[in-house]
Parts: C-alpha cells; sequence; structure tokens
C-alpha cells in the first residue's frame, strides 16, 4: 500500500518533482480517502488537522455569510491541495470545504508533516515552497471576493 501511494504521491501535480526520499516522509503521513458529493472535507472552526491532495472531483472552499449563506471563495480540483490552516497556529479551519462532486483524495496528517518539517529543515523548506503559492492565491481570491461584496453594497 506504501508503494501505491508513494506512486500517487510523487505523481500529483502539488508534488511534482519532489525527490524520493520526501515523498518517503509524505506518505508516512498520508491516506487515501473519498468523500461523497455534498459532505464537507472539513468545516470552519474545527482543528485542522488533516489537509487533502486532490485526485478526482471538485471541492468548494466556503465562507459562511449570515446574509447570504455559503459564500464559494475558490473552486478546487484535481492536483490541487485543500486546506491551508494547518501550518499556522491555532490550527484551527477558517473556512468550510465542500464536496462538490465524488471526491477521492490523499490526506495528509497535518501534526505529522509539521513534526517531520521541523526534524529536516531541508523538508521544511521544501514544503513550505510548495505551500506558499497557494496559500497567496487563496489571499488573492479572498481579496477579490471582498471587492465583489463591498462594490456590490457601496
Amino acid at each position: 500500500m506504501i508503494e501505491g501511494l508513494e506512486h500517487i504521491v510523487a505523481q500529483h501535480a502539488f508534488f511534482a518533482g519532489l525527490d524520493a526520499p520526501f515523498v518517503a516522509l509524505v506518505c508516512g503521513c498520508a491516506k487515501n480517502m473519498r468523500f461523497d458529493a455534498g459532505t464537507y472535507l472539513f468545516r470552519e472552526g474545527e482543528s485542522a488537522d488533516w489537509f487533502y491532495l486532490l485526485r478526482d472531483g471538485r471541492a468548494a472552499l466556503e465562507l459562511r455569510d449570515p446574509a447570504r449563506g455559503a459564500v464559494t471563495l475558490q473552486t478546487l480540483a484535481q492536483g490541487e491541495v485543500c486546506g491551508l490552516s494547518w501550518l499556522v497556529p491555532p490550527y484551527r479551519w477558517s473556512y468550510d470545504a465542500r464536496a462538490l462532486e465524488s471526491v477521492r483524495a490523499i490526506a495528509i496528517d497535518a501534526a505529522c508533516l509539521r513534526r517531520k518539517s521541523e526534524a529536516d529543515p531541508r523538508f521544511g523548506y521544501e514544503m513550505m515552497k510548495r505551500f506558499m503559492p497557494p496559500l497567496v492565491e487563496r489571499l488573492q481570491a479572498a481579496r477579490l471576493q471582498m471587492i465583489d461584496v463591498y462594490g456590490a453594497h457601496g
């Protein structure tokens, strides 16, 4: 099973080109998961214990607006990573992630990956280089969503 996960993780767009020893470190924290359409990968305020490498399907990152209900911040698909709040204390989700259709993913235990990143600074730096682009992308999406919300009401 580990060999299967290593192949899947090594072939995933998010970890493309990752050195084999680092792929093995990631896989030591990984397992396969499936989410049915409409189910939540995680909910705002919950402990950010896992993050997900999407293999198939799409998931919506949603913010709750008391006036409008769920507002989609971004839609993620195959090859993307879902969940970044595990990177920063207090390790709580700051939004919801909901499967828009059946989703297959590799779930990564966040605490396990943090421990391995702290133990091996080269590995930790490689992880940060990979997680910073989607983090910046999510911040940009949030900024655009705010412009849309306040532009519509302003």
